[in-house]
């Protein structure tokens, strides 16, 4: 018996049209995509433009060589390379009173014509550039004075550690604390071999310690010249009176800690801005070192495990920290280095405490010994002041092994003869 198959027939036209929809689909979607891209493109340059306007958020804009940084001209091309007609613009609507600086007014040397900005004189200053200073300093000096001079003893020559110059200004208009580091001259010798110094400067607000700044490096100078501006924002005129100005003149030594050359210290009670720029010259005087016999006291906490062969040291307190010279209290922090047969083979740190003589850490490291007993490990405890600016300054050293005298020898004998047991102590902390 035969089956009839029906084969039913197809239309032409609907099969085109089938095949043309995807094809409008796709077009459409096309169009969307680049429509929607370059509506973000447009958002994106409409935020740009609107934070370009708005003010920085910094604390501090540090102007080099005179020349003003604010990121908010950076992005102005017409500040260092406009025409004419611009720099017309531009003065008509720059206040009086403003920082900014045109690059283009300045003379082969790199200097800025002077201008007539009313400048108030220190009472007990001249109100002078550091070029009338050496004038004057020249004819004060007679030849007789000249012989004397060169004849100073060694000692007269080391007691004698330079003058630095720097002015100070309010702006009213930004709110902001101006200091410029302009020169020192006369520094010593820090480095023997060369018999010259490679200075630079690092300055403090006190008595909070927030605000910290330095120069750049200058090499193989003993009259360097700085020229440097720091901006500070967020400080009210009402508040500058409370505040203290700390200078540190430092030499770079690559492989060694920086040396001290020494410190200018100016408190701003008494001393009036608000009639324009300040220009002052201080001596540099020797810094005020510590005294080696209260570097503070550490408690630790140790414990030996001879069955996995590992140390716990916990760092518990420290208490009665000297403070650091003239920048108020410390900012004190822990670091413990672990060694085998006098060499380093590991090394923690606590988290820095601020502005505190007698400091909580509470923080616990675990050691691996490679060998079996602690004949041959000794572990140093270095109490350090943290500092942004600079190197860390050593506070006091503890030592805890079986050559250490005193109660650090005590200690570690304790730990030996007691393992498993948490053994902490009190230790007075020694020179670092």
């Amino acid at each position: 018996m035969y089956h009839a198959k029906h084969f039913q027939s197809v239309d032409p036209a609907a099969v085109t049209i089938s095949y043309e929809i995807p094809t409008v689909v796709g077009i459409f979607s096309a169009f969307g995509l680049v429509f929607s891209v370059s509506l973000f493109a447009w958002i994106c340059c409409q935020r740009k433009s609107s934070k370009s306007n708005k003010t920085p958020p910094y604390k501090f804009v540090h102007v080099l060589k005179g020349v003003d940084i604010y990121p908010e001209n950076l992005n102005s091309k017409k500040k260092f390379g406009a025409d004419d007609k611009s720099e017309a613009k531009n003065k008509s609507a720059t206040p009086k009173n403003s920082l900014h600086l045109d690059l283009e007014k300045r003379d082969l040397n790199g200097n800025f014509p002077k201008t007539t900005t009313k400048m108030q004189s220190s009472p007990d200053l001249e109100n002078s550039s550091p070029k009338h200073f050496a004038e004057r300093k020249k004819d004060s000096v007679s030849p007789d004075s000249l012989k004397s001079i060169t004849s100073l003893s060694s000692e007269e020559k080391q007691d004698k550690l330079g003058t630095l110059f720097f002015s100070l200004e309010y702006n009213f208009e930004k709110k902001a604390f101006v200091v410029n580091i302009k020169e020192a001259r006369g520094l010593p010798a820090m480095d023997e071999q060369s018999m010259t110094s490679d200075p630079y400067i690092k300055m403090t607000i006190l008595p909070e310690k927030k605000h910290k700044v330095k120069t750049r490096v200058l090499r193989k100078t003993l009259d360097p010249a700085f020229d440097e501006t720091f901006t500070f924002y967020g400080i009210p005129y009402s508040q500058i009176q409370d505040l203290t100005l700390h200078f540190m003149v430092l030499s770079f030594d690559r492989f060694s800690r920086d040396d001290v050359i020494g410190e200018v210290l100016i408190p701003l009670a008494g001393i009036e801005l608000s009639e324009g720029r300040l220009l002052m010259d201080r001596e540099i005087i020797k810094r005020n070192v510590r005294k080696s016999s209260g570097r503070g006291e550490l408690l630790v906490s140790l414990c030996y495990q001879s069955t996995t062969n590992t140390l716990t040291v916990v760092v518990l307190k420290a208490r009665h920290l000297p403070k650091s010279d003239v920048s108020g209290l410390s900012d004190p922090y822990v670091k413990v280095n672990l060694y085998h047969a006098k060499k380093r083979i590991s090394k923690k740190k606590t988290h820095v405490k601020k502005c505190t003589p007698n400091a909580v850490f509470n923080e616990l490291f675990v050691f691996d010994i490679p060998c079996e007993g602690l004949d041959d490990i000794s572990i140093e405890f270095l109490v350090l002041d943290s500092d942004r600016g600079s190197r860390n300054e050593v506070i006091g050293r503890l030592t805890l092994g079986s050559s250490a005298e005193g109660t650090g020898g005590e200690h570690w004998k304790e730990i030996c003869e007691y393992p498993r047991r948490q053994i902490a102590k009190w230790h007075m902390l020694c020179d670092g």
